[in-house]
């Protein structure tokens, strides 16, 4: 649900003339331009790739699980960097062994760092699996403006110090 995420990453889809399908609660114009909204059955049937940019909330938590994986294309690829609690990573696993998801992009978990007993370190084409240690924010650009602000306030902290 996070807008600016979801039309960032629809931009750069429909550059690489992708067709964008996205579910949200919460229509708006502008995604509108970038998007066609369907039904979240819809979207999982429909997905080549599924990015998970939402927050977490009791109807999402776990919304990819056994029963809606089933309503997936057989490899499917999905990509989260939203929250790990929306996936259950047993039944992620499970479906990577099995086929039905061809793989797996994660920038969270559902507890970080990973434990020892989380079923995604039994993957064992490691091909399937990607998990990053939760720094999909960290463009260059994102960390540059990060220290821009820093500088900033710290100019700002040294002038009222010195009024």
């Amino acid at each position: 649900r996070r807008s600016s995420d979801l039309q960032a990453t629809a931009k750069i889809l429909q550059a690489m003339d992708m067709k964008v399908l996205a579910y949200d609660a919460y229509q708006s114009e502008a995604g509108k331009k970038l998007a066609e909204y369907v039904d979240l059955d819809t979207l999982f049937a429909r997905s080549d790739v599924i990015f998970l940019h939402c927050p977490l909330f009791p109807e999402t938590e776990g919304i990819i699980n056994k029963e809606n994986i089933s309503k997936m294309k057989d490899g499917v690829i999905l990509i989260n960097n939203s929250r790990g609690q929306l996936v259950v990573e047993q039944d992620l696993a499970d479906a990577l062994e099995a086929g039905e998801i061809a793989g797996a992009g994660l920038d969270v978990l559902s507890a970080e760092p990973m434990r020892k007993d989380n079923p995604l370190r039994k993957i064992k084409d490691s091909e399937k699996l990607i998990i990053t240690p939760h720094i999909g924010w960290a463009s260059v650009e994102a960390r540059t403006r990060l220290m821009e602000i820093i500088c900033q306030q710290i100019a700002d902290f040294q002038n009222q110090i010195i009024l």
